[in-house]
């Protein structure tokens, strides 16, 4: 489905409303995670990684950066909108 049987189609977005974009992004984040799912045999997966902990320690320190930065950009997102620089409605 996502690439349509390697036609390598795309939709075009460029007079969407914000509710067809957003649906639009759902179906492709569920393609892309479904096929992500499917990819790959676990166990050929796991022996190319070997027994070492390197990718273990790489992805928990990916991992704690990503969480960082969400809060670090969470507290300027809410700075933001405190200071009027950026417009919110409840």
């Amino acid at each position: 489905m996502r690439q349509l049987r390697d036609v390598k189609l795309s939709a075009v977005i460029d007079d969407w409303d914000a509710e067809l974009l957003r649906e639009y992004g759902r179906l492709c984040g569920w393609v892309l995670a479904k096929a992500h799912a499917r990819s790959g045999d676990p166990a050929k997966i796991a022996g190319y990684m070997g027994a070492s902990a390197v990718f273990d320690d790489a992805i928990t320190e990916f991992a704690m950066e990503y969480a960082d930065q969400t809060e670090r950009d969470h507290r300027a997102f809410v700075r933001a909108i405190r200071e009027g620089r950026l417009p919110a409605a409840i």
